[in-house]
């Protein structure tokens, strides 16, 4: 069984989208180890809301937190830290799909980042969104990660932005996964026709 781990180059580029189509396509269980506000609509809830397979199960956060920013902050004014020791993954038989928060280096407390979370043995996820600065980002991402010896792909969300990604792929070589694009909504059926075209690159 794979793990594979979903993070992005800022947020709100795509992240949960990408993690229910993954989920999908593989028929994994999910995770988001840390949720920072909307708990009422949490990630979770989303992606359970877009997948329709019977096999996948969606864990519950080892940390939810009531304010939507970054979790060291939102942690401190729910009153609590955050300890990287209590942040175990599931126990499942099944694939596991983890959505990250943020982006890689967003911290948990005064010394560990999101980063911190993931494992040698993890395939990791970056999900690019074309915006002024993503190039930077997103170049940054996959650099640090391909330093740290990861097995990295890119997804590449939103808008088609032919002159970004092709830069992009010519200065990382990773493999690139597919475009999620532009849809006017995300629904169960939308998310199956992505996961049939993501299936064989997963």
């Amino acid at each position: 069984m794979k793990t594979y781990f979903v993070t992005g180059i800022s947020t709100d580029v795509g992240k949960t989208v990408a993690s229910a189509i993954i989920t999908e396509a593989l028929e994994a269980d999910y995770w988001k180890p840390v949720q920072a506000g909307d708990l009422d609509n949490c990630d979770t809830k989303k992606v359970e809301r877009l997948v329709s397979n019977t096999k996948s199960k969606f864990h519950p956060n080892t940390y939810a937190l009531q304010t939507p920013m970054s979790p060291h902050g939102a942690a401190d004014i729910d009153g609590i830290s955050i300890e990287l020791d209590h942040i175990k993954p599931p126990k499942t038989d099944n694939n596991l799909v983890i959505e990250g928060a943020g982006g890689l280096l967003v911290p948990l407390n005064n010394t560990d980042t999101v980063f911190d979370i993931i494992q040698p043995h993890h395939k990791v996820i970056v999900v690019s969104r074309h915006y002024l600065g993503s190039i930077n980002h997103t170049l940054l991402t996959v650099n640090f990660l391909k330093e740290k010896e990861f097995d990295v792909s890119l997804i590449f969300s939103g808008d088609k932005h032919p002159t970004t990604e092709n830069i992009i792929k010519k200065m990382t070589g990773v493999k690139v996964i597919g475009r999620i694009n532009e849809e006017p909504y995300f629904d169960k059926n939308v998310v199956k026709e992505y996961a049939q075209l993501f299936k064989g690159k997963l």
